[in-house]
């Protein structure tokens, strides 16, 4: 079965169904990453894998139903058992609430029957080196560096039994490092997101990583209270996706969520943010593609496994800092009179602003600037109020110059609330968030400048 072509499977899968409707995605996955610790590499590999997901809609008198299974490592002999099992459980369900019929017309790829593209070490060529070089830098210097670098490609085929032939390649790079002093009392993070490791250079990082090692030899002890911050763009990704997460449209709708207005509806129209800030999703955005059409292994809130196919479009959800949009399948979309918009596949915050991190920081009189967050959960829904931690690095700003590094702080915030409060949007660049880097990593946003972000206890993590 390894050496079966995916497209083979999904066509193989497909006459094996008898069911009234079929799915079928085949997702091939190559990943290679690079470990280290104390200036040296520890590990290296690459892996390989294929999942095979089957998704069978079955009709009845009261609507219709879907069943779904996923397996990997798939052999010849299962193929048929796994379509069989799909089948099974959707004669086994009730109607799907969100049942439509399957998506047709989205045009072949042309690349459907070609095979799957997959990483290696050798996307490392470049980048190995150097990171050899930052290791002499370091040690040199007297700190010491660790971290991974893992690159993953996903070529994903879908067919379906309404003749959809369609695939897509994803590639996934993220890079971090953290710098410690011997006595480990120092540290400091960065991180990177990259399609190929040809855009990312950790000498340049380990510089970075250096001045921020050099602030923290002066400490500072500050209370939790309000102060003027600098969130840095990976905060503000980690913030906007958790945002965007909370943002589908029937929730809004049935007033569970911090879109929906008071007294029924949804905020749609509603002046987020005094900045003119837009944020928006673009599956063509260079250095942040994603898929093209909607690729959903499950149904839930903001996805339905009816919609498999169905065209992504740019989408503006948040325009000259106006709510514009909410996520929605076609089914949602049917249910609240709003338009269809699939959910994202990258994330970008553009605020109008042309200034560096670095030209915010000499700007600033008194304030404070992040590295990143972490443990990011969510308190209040209908607020959208989250908690979480700072980590690897908050630093006291004065007169326009950092003075030192303070306590960690655990915060309490709604993003929401941030929207309306910022003051200053700087430029937007590429970003890894650190938070749901497992998850998410197309991100480009700017940092932005909250003159009253709250730290509501200090923490004694590092």
């Amino acid at each position: 079965m390894s050496r079966t072509s995916p497209h083979e499977i999904v066509e193989r899968a497909l006459e094996l169904s008898t069911a009234d409707g079929c799915v079928v995605i085949a997702d091939e996955q190559s990943t290679a990453n690079l470990r280290w610790a104390g200036n040296a590499l520890t590990t290296n590999g690459v892996t390989r894998g294929r999942t095979l997901t089957v998704i069978a809609t079955v009709d009845g008198k009261d609507g219709t139903a879907s069943g779904v299974v996923s397996r990997s490592a798939v052999t010849a002999e299962d193929l048929e058992p796994l379509v069989r099992a799909a089948e099974a459980a959707a004669r086994g369900a009730g109607p799907a609430e969100d049942a439509r019929p399957l998506v047709t017309g989205t045009p072949a790829s042309p690349d459907f029957t070609e095979a799957p593209a997959e990483t290696s070490s050798a996307v490392f060529a470049d980048f190995a080196p150097a990171l050899g070089e930052a290791f002499a830098r370091a040690r040199a210097g007297g700190r010491e560096l660790y971290g991974f670098a893992n690159h993953e490609l996903v070529s994903t085929y879908v067919g379906t039994s309404t003749g959809l032939r369609l695939r897509h390649d994803q590639p996934n790079g993220t890079l971090e490092l953290n710098a410690k002093s011997p006595d480990r009392q120092r540290s400091a993070w960065a991180g990177r997101s990259t399609r190929d490791f040809k855009d990312v250079d950790p000498t340049v990082l380990d510089a970075e990583l250096a001045v921020r090692l050099g602030w923290a030899e002066r400490k500072i002890d500050l209370p939790a209270g309000r102060y003027e911050t600098l969130l840095p763009p990976t905060a503000v990704a980690d913030l906007l996706i958790y945002q965007m997460w909370s943002a589908a449209a029937r929730d809004a709708v049935e007033g569970r969520t911090v879109f929906s207005k008071p007294g029924g509806g949804t905020r749609l129209g509603e002046k987020l943010s005094r900045l003119p800030l837009t944020l928006r999703s673009d599956p063509a955005a260079p250095g942040l593609e994603s898929a093209p059409f909607v690729i959903a292994h499950s149904s839930g809130d903001d996805a339905s496994v009816f919609d498999n196919g169905l065209p992504v479009p740019a989408t503006e959800w948040i325009r000259e800092g106006e709510l514009a949009r909410l996520t929605t399948t076609r089914h949602s979309a049917a249910m609240t009179g709003m338009p269809v918009a699939p959910g994202f596949g990258n994330l970008i915050l553009d605020g109008g602003g042309d200034r560096s991190l670095e030209e915010m920081v000499a700007s600033t009189e008194r304030g404070l600037l992040l590295t990143c967050l972490w443990y990011i959960r969510e308190v209040d829904p209908a607020t959208l109020l989250l908690t979480g931690l700072t980590r690897d690095g908050v630093y006291l700003v004065e007169n326009g110059q950092v003075v030192g590094e303070v306590n960690n702080f655990r915060f309490n915030e709604s993003p929401v609330d941030l929207l309306s409060r910022a003051s200053e949007a700087g430029r937007t660049e590429q970003t890894l968030p650190r938070e749901w880097s497992d998850w998410f990593t197309r991100a480009a946003m700017p940092a932005l400048r909250i003159p009253d972000f709250n730290m509501s206890s200090v923490s004694k993590g590092v």
